[in-house]
């Protein structure tokens, strides 16, 4: 089992990774959302442990942003707030299941197994642009029934433009889409990821809306 737990209590994260490896466990630990969204870009996890008072961005805000970008890894919420009101909202958020700190290493266990056998079998949508096909839960792209290999970044791009066909994206917003509020990055980075994507895909795939940004081509969805 690959684990990732993110969470901002360096004592707590480093009790639970000790435990973890005890128990032959693989875990990856992240303190804060950035740093967990960059380790959700390069691993695949079998659960996610997810405090919610995380520093800057909070877990549930993590949480909310995993669901809608079809990510449907496992989460179990490690949280200090007991209130019922709490947990009704990461339950609505798309968590799988909520420990109230402090709890016992054997009930932790237990909940991951149980979490992730329900997981088995659940299914997530493909997306669909004539001959291009996203797999989102294996974040796989085949053209013409071939995989392509592109790299996490043109990955989010196309994912940005599938899910909105016919939608025309200014770029300001696209760079928000896929980095982030707080995304610093070169000017022409998104020119580069659109450039790479028609490079490896087509040149129709992404269309260019003068003087109002980028589209899914318009014969392709």
């Amino acid at each position: 089992m690959n684990i990732l737990l993110v969470e901002d209590d360096a004592m707590l994260a480093a009790a639970i990774r000790e435990r973890a490896r005890q128990e032959g466990l693989v875990l990856d630990h992240a303190a804060d959302a950035e740093s967990a969204r960059l380790a959700l870009l390069d691993n695949v996890y079998s659960v996610i442990l997810l405090d919610l008072g995380l520093p800057g961005e909070s877990g549930l805000s993590l949480l909310r942003g995993l669901r809608a970008a079809y990510n449907a890894t496992p989460v179990i919420i490690l949280t200090a707030r007991a209130q019922m009101s709490e947990r009704i909202a990461g339950l609505d958020a798309g968590a799988d299941d909520y420990l109230v700190k402090p709890f016992e290493f054997s009930e932790l266990w237990a909940r991951m197994r149980a979490v992730t056998r329900r997981s088995e079998g659940k299914t997530v949508p493909t997306l669909t642009c004539r001959n291009v096909v996203l797999d989102v839960a294996r974040q796989a792209v085949t053209c013409d029934g071939q995989p392509v290999p592109l790299s996490a970044y043109e990955y989010r791009t196309l994912l940005v433009f599938m899910e909105r066909p016919g939608h025309i994206i200014a770029r300001s917003h696209l760079q928000t889409l896929i980095y982030g509020a707080d995304g610093d990055v070169e000017s022409n980075t998104i020119a580069v990821f659109i450039h790479q994507l028609r490079r490896k895909l087509g040149e129709d795939i992404i269309e260019t809306v003068h003087g109002q940004g980028y589209r899914l081509g318009k014969d392709v969805a």
